[in-house]
């Protein structure tokens, strides 16, 4: 069973360019909506495979893009 995690942001402009950058350096991903047991300023999360995460940030940082958190999804 794949394990997912998301990005939550404070601004959708965030989001656009995170889904950009990440599906351009050829991770998968998808845009949801925050899941319930999150809450953000922003109502969309990008949901990517949990063992990519540390890359993700790192990317994110890196690219100096704006990001809220990134959290692990529970597996219901």
């Amino acid at each position: 069973m794949i394990q997912y995690g998301v990005i939550l942001f404070h601004t959708t402009s965030s989001v656009m360019r995170t889904e950009k950058l990440l599906l351009k350096t050829g991770f998968k991903i998808k845009l949801v909506p925050i899941p319930r047991e999150f809450s953000s300023d922003c109502g969309i999360s990008v949901r990517f495979e949990w063992d990519k995460h540390e890359p993700i940030r790192f990317l994110l940082e890196k690219e100096g893009v704006e990001f809220e958190g990134i959290y692990p999804l529970s597996n219901k």
